[in-house]
């Protein structure tokens, strides 16, 4: 067992304060790592908030981890002491159905082990996640980081990059598609780079003028605001696949309308409450999919990194202190962040 720094959150209502916790003791194939940096995600405040009514006190959240590693245990293979390693959602599954056999792990039919406020298959204690000084994984859920890229960038990528990675794959982005992005958030813009990357043409929807430039500057080819009928309208039955990012309610039959013939649009964001029902019949005459996506398996992360250390692709960062989390939490709630804080341990080692 080792002390470990964190932040937590008590219960629905309070800030998150500093914690103490143990980590386990290494087991056989565990790799043992110091924290450098840990995202902020949306989840992440659903889960300490109790939004979605599952959240175990207290709670140490954190799932987009970038650290060092500083012990292995001794029957681990593929990671040595020194090592530049990342931890996402999950860290561990049931390794045995269907979904785990063909590495979608997080699809796992006997439920996967979330990195934090999930209960561990071996000693049945609830994990705690990145907002920590240490964390200790087993191997099989370790991702490798490309030693190119800014580690406070990558730290993102274990989420927002793999969330927006996995469906842009899935569902063909490439040369000659049309890739329509919904929302310039920590997941929307991550979405515009990868797209761009893989070669596709990037429409961005949003609904604040003020984003058009950067999206543009982001790699977007072109940019509609999708509170305006006119230039909605004029997009009408061309889009391969719309990725859409948002994580408030709102209404999908716009988006929908735009799809071709046989196309999909993929929701990631994910809502406090659910959207309204789309029409039915955008759906039929077109023969359209509404599809749903969920981060992604651990060999396909670990491509996800390999793609993005090729491409020079990291997340637009704001870097904090682990003690200005809180504050953090309400700017993220105004949208007041471009594009996704990254909390710096060390600041909690001092």
């Amino acid at each position: 067992m080792s002390t470990t720094y964190a932040y937590a959150a008590n219960d629905a209502s309070a800030p998150l304060a500093p914690f103490e916790i143990q980590r386990r003791a290494l087991r056989a194939h565990d790799v043992q790592m110091e924290v450098l940096f840990c995202g902020v995600c949306h989840s992440d405040l659903h889960q300490a908030r109790n939004e979605w009514k599952n959240t175990v006190y207290p709670v140490v959240p954190g799932h987009e981890i970038v650290g060092r590693v500083t012990e292995v245990g001794p029957d681990v293979t593929k990671y040595k002491v020194g090592d530049l390693v990342g931890v996402g959602c999950l860290v561990d599954s049931c390794r045995a159905c269907a979904s785990c056999a063909e590495g979608l792990e997080q699809y796992c039919e006997n439920g996967f082990v979330g990195t934090y406020n999930g209960v561990d298959r071996v000693d049945g204690q609830i994990t705690y996640g990145g907002y920590s000084t240490q964390l200790v994984v087993d191997e099989e859920f370790t991702l490798r980081v490309p030693q190119n890229l800014d580690p406070a960038g990558v730290a993102p990528l274990l989420c927002a990059g793999i969330t927006t990675y996995s469906p842009l794959r899935t569902w063909g982005a490439g040369p000659g598609k049309k890739v329509g992005i919904v929302g310039l958030g920590g997941l929307g813009h991550m979405g515009v780079k990868l797209a761009r990357a893989m070669g596709a043409h990037v429409v961005l929807f949003t609904t604040s003028p003020s984003k058009i430039e950067d999206a543009k500057r982001l790699g977007a080819h072109e940019v509609v605001i999708s509170k305006n009928p006119q230039e909605m309208e004029a997009h009408a039955n061309s889009f391969d696949l719309i990725l859409n990012t948002v994580a408030a309610q709102h209404d999908l039959n716009p988006f929908l309308n735009l799809l071709k013939r046989d196309a999909t649009m993929t929701l990631v964001g994910a809502p406090e409450h659910d959207h309204p029902s789309p029409q039915v019949f955008n759906l039929i005459f077109k023969r359209r999919r509404l599809a749903g996506s969920l981060i992604g398996g651990i060999a396909e992360t670990q491509e996800m990194l390999d793609f993005c250390g090729e491409h020079g692709i990291t997340s637009d960062v704001e870097v904090i202190p682990m003690q200005k989390i809180n504050e953090a939490y309400e700017r993220m709630l105004k949208s007041d962040v471009k594009y996704r804080f990254v909390i710096d341990l060390d600041s909690l080692r001092k």
